[in-house]
């Protein structure tokens, strides 16, 4: 059986992703991938998956999921551009661990829905789940098994606060609508102290900061989430923020 270099995602695998990227040759761009790609983005996700326990999947056994994410790893490939300064083992990494994320999520999601509410003994009060180790608010359990989402886009999140504190005043010209922005970013600087994310709550906490309506806090805040999802999708795809 032939013997792989542990250090899998090498400088010439670095490389080999460069080349491939630039061929317009397909026989060629398979060859590439095929003797000099594959093997790492195997590594790769099978590392991810055992680091992170990623084991609530559709699929009858994790060798399927790794495959189906090796899959979806092959169409982005060709759009690697490494003149942004990204490295490679770091984007595919970034990719791989997001989609495997949202697949972790979803499926937990799905098992939960087919137990009884009433054998979990789970206290539902305005998206909020409480159940032995804490759920948090999508439901997910919080515990060393299974991936927290708010632990995992927390970077994304500091990227965004930082971005939407430098551009307040072009993101919202007007100094009240700026005032509101900033409380609500406040909320996201402060997270790690803040251990209840009620919507009503929130108002509140905005409204005891500055005296204005709940519609125009409404507005504010669904321009921030609208310049969010924008970025976000970026960075989902392409592994970097690009504010």
């Amino acid at each position: 059986m032939e013997t792989k270099n542990k250090n899998y995602f090498t400088h010439d695998t670095e490389l080999a992703i460069i080349r491939y990227t630039t061929s317009e040759d397909q026989v060629e761009r398979n060859k590439i991938y095929r003797e000099e790609i594959h093997y790492a983005l195997f590594k790769l996700t099978q590392n991810l998956i055992h680091t992170f326990k990623f084991y609530y999947t559709e699929e009858t056994n994790l060798e399927d999921l790794q495959h189906e994410v090796i899959t979806f790893l092959l169409t982005k490939l060709g759009k690697f551009n490494p003149s942004n300064g990204a490295k490679a083992y770091s984007y595919f990494g970034t990719i791989a661990k997001r989609y495997l994320i949202a697949s972790n999520q979803k499926n937990y999601k799905k098992r939960m829905e087919l137990l009884s509410l009433d054998n979990l003994n789970i206290e539902q009060e305005e998206g909020e789940y409480v159940h032995g180790d804490v759920l948090d608010v999508n439901g997910v359990q919080t515990d060393s098994q299974v991936i927290h989402p708010v632990d995992e886009i927390s970077e994304f999140l500091d990227l965004f606060v930082d971005h939407c504190t430098d551009k307040i005043y072009e993101l919202f010209p007007k100094v009240e609508d700026a005032k509101i922005a900033d409380a609500i970013l406040d909320i996201f600087r402060k997270k790690e102290r803040i251990s209840i994310f009620n919507k009503k709550a929130l108002y509140i906490y905005i409204r005891e900061q500055i005296d204005v309506k709940t519609p125009r806090i409404t507005k504010v805040a669904n321009d921030l989430g609208e310049i969010y999802k924008k970025h976000y999708i970026h960075y989902l795809e392409n592994g970097y923020a690009n504010f």
